[in-house]
């Protein structure tokens, strides 16, 4: 079969774990029991070996077939219309919630169970659905056997999974339920796929019209805490409610994105596993929850991180934790798995989680600074810890090279980017002094803080070129520099600075907008074209920042969504989807494109 394009697919979650559904009907990503899980169904990855379930018209493909598709306000619960010759038909799917739950209890004992309902518009419409499980990515062909009730359960290993249809009893072919079936205008049926371990309680069981109408109340009733009152209000709340999507409710935890092994660009093996949190991406996590008026999110981030960090030792703080604080995410790969159109190879885990990254403790301490005035005159115990063995550790180690927050997998080089965090890190540290206590050496933190900024001044600009480059001795040009104004390393105004952002948006830049991170980088990088918007507005150019914004926003596919990167001569989506930096770097430019000085 042809694979869709990344783009084709919308997102479903229960705040424990996502799945992807095509615009064909075809859920061909999920990880039930958790984001970073085994997967049940990861035809994405591999079109004849990885699973799918699909339900859609028989008609889908052909001549006279439409579909118009959009998630019910305030959800991600995803309703796509098909238009047929016949007539047409609604399937609204959705990862149920737990019966009842509501808000900040959504997703703490989600019952892991796929709803899809199917709703006859007009007219009489023959239906087609194929069910094909391969858990543990693709390795295990369960067993499917039926039952009395007409469901059908399918056993390999430790899955178990029970799918139904109340009132159309279900048959299965060996490995696989086919079954056709007409619906009518006004007939609608419901059917509900439920996980569970093969050794633990058995699957739920729900009524799946009901669970679909709670689950919608369930979303909905985040946006009674949830008040956003800037620019581009809809966009805002949308992309709130999909970086609340990629949080893992039982630990606060937000994934980076949903998938592993989508690539940078086809045919390349720049494709790595992001269903893990990085603490790199903290403080504009936070920023962002903060501007979508999210605080219990940012709030539960932030002890997550907390607790994962534990005693800060003499060593590197890892960059990226468990969803549940596991440090070693060791990576290994599927060689059973083609890879998203022959995009090998399919990684499990990331081995970025044992390189030394400098930037880190810049971008915790920083949440820190945020958090200040929720967290009292005087941190907590751990917290100042923390703080405190951070800022030492910069204070030991900046001068190291590392692998800068692209995460390179060659050799270590002095970023500029990541001496400018440690920057960010020394200067935060000493304005927190007052809540350290004792332990906070401000005249020292203050003097390190103050080298650091002289040598990105004169390690890190080229006096020919006139710009900052990307890394110390490099003429390179890097996209991560448009961070420097929003971290208040640098105004905007500032002749080197303007220099600099001119210049990435001329060489790097593309007619859409979109900004790739360095020469030769194979796509546009959506965060650091956010980073852009926020750049010319710090620079006093509101009218081509929101001209540039509105650009961008459009290249999210029709459901709103974005991966990680955008090819600039085709605009195919590229890259693990749907991608919280991306999010966030859009809520981010719309708060600054409402008010230019909030912080």
């Amino acid at each position: 079969m042809e694979q869709p394009a990344i783009s084709d697919y919308g997102y479903l979650s229960d705040c424990r774990s996502g799945a992807l559904v095509s615009r064909t009907g075809s859920i061909d990503w999920w990880c039930p029991d958790r984001f970073d899980s085994p997967s049940v169904f990861c035809r994405l990855l591999d079109p004849d070996g990885g699973g799918h379930w699909r339900l859609a018209p028989s008609a889908v493909g052909y001549p006279g077939h439409r579909v118009e598709r959009s998630y019910q306000p305030d959800t991600l619960v995803l309703r796509t219309v098909h238009h047929t010759p016949e007539g047409s038909v609604a399937v609204t799917d959705a990862l149920a919630a737990e019966p009842g739950a509501r808000a900040h209890d959504f997703g703490l004992r989600s019952p892991a169970v796929l709803l899809r309902v199917v709703e006859g518009l007009s007219g009489r419409v023959p239906m087609a659905l194929d069910y094909r499980p391969r858990p543990e990515y693709g390795l295990l062909t369960p067993y499917l056997r039926e039952l009395p009730d007409g469901a059908v359960v399918a056993v390999a290993g430790p899955v178990e999974l029970v799918l139904r249809c109340a009132g159309l009893p279900l048959r299965a072919e060996h490995d696989r339920v086919r079954h056709t079936f007409t619906v009518e205008e006004g007939q609608v049926l419901g059917f509900d796929l439920a996980y569970a371990s093969g050794y633990g309680n058995p699957p739920a069981r729900l009524d799946p019209v009901r669970a679909l109408a709670d689950t919608m109340l369930a979303w909905r009733s985040f946006r009674e805490d949830h008040r956003y009152d800037g620019r581009y209000p809809e966009m805002v709340r949308h992309s709130a409610t999909v970086l609340t999507g990629l949080t893992y409710a039982r630990s606060g935890a937000i994934t980076a994105a949903s998938t592993t092994s989508l690539p940078e660009r086809i045919g390349i093996d720049r494709n790595y596993d992001y269903r893990f949190c990085w603490l790199r991406d903290f403080a504009m996590t936070m920023r962002a929850f903060w501007v979508a008026a999210c605080p219990t999110e940012a709030s539960r981030l932030f002890e997550w991180a907390a607790r994962s960090i534990g005693r800060v030792g003499p060593d590197p703080v890892p960059v990226l934790f468990g969803l549940e604080g596991e440090r070693d995410v060791s990576e290994h790969s599927c060689p059973h798995l083609r890879g998203y159109h022959g995009s090998g190879p399919v990684r499990i885990g990331n081995d970025a989680w044992r390189q030394r990254q400098l930037d880190v403790p810049g971008e915790v301490i920083s949440a820190v600074w945020r958090l200040r005035n929720r967290l009292g005159d005087q941190l907590a115990a751990e917290v100042r810890d923390m703080v405190v063995g951070l800022t030492e550790q910069v204070a030991a180690t900046w001068r190291l090279p590392d692998r800068g927050i692209w995460e390179p997998r060659d050799r270590e080089r002095h970023y500029l980017s990541s001496k400018v965090l440690c920057w960010v890190a020394m200067d935060r540290a000493v304005r927190l002094a007052p809540q350290l206590g004792e332990g906070a050496d401000v005249r020292r933190w203050a003097a390190v803080r103050d080298e650091i900024r002289a040598t990105v001044l004169r390690d890190g600009f080229d006096e020919r070129r006139g710009v900052l480059t990307g890394a110390f001795g490099s003429p390179e040009l890097d996209a991560a520099a448009l961070y420097l104004p929003v971290v208040g390393f640098l105004p905007a105004t500032d002749p080197r600075m303007r220099a600099t952002i001119d210049a990435v948006e001329r060489e790097l830049g593309s007619a859409d907008g979109l900004i790739r991170r360095w020469d030769g980088d194979p796509a546009g990088f959506v965060l650091c074209s956010f980073w852009l918007v926020e750049c010319l507005m710090l620079a006093g150019e509101r009218e081509r920042a929101a001209r540039l914004f509105d650009r961008i926003s459009g290249q999210a596919n029709d459901v709103g969504l974005f991966s990680e990167q955008i090819d600039l001569a085709t605009g195919a989506h590229l890259g693990n989807t749907p991608q919280a930096l991306s999010h966030i770097g859009q809520v981010n430019a719309a708060w600054r494109l409402t008010e230019p000085t909030a912080e």
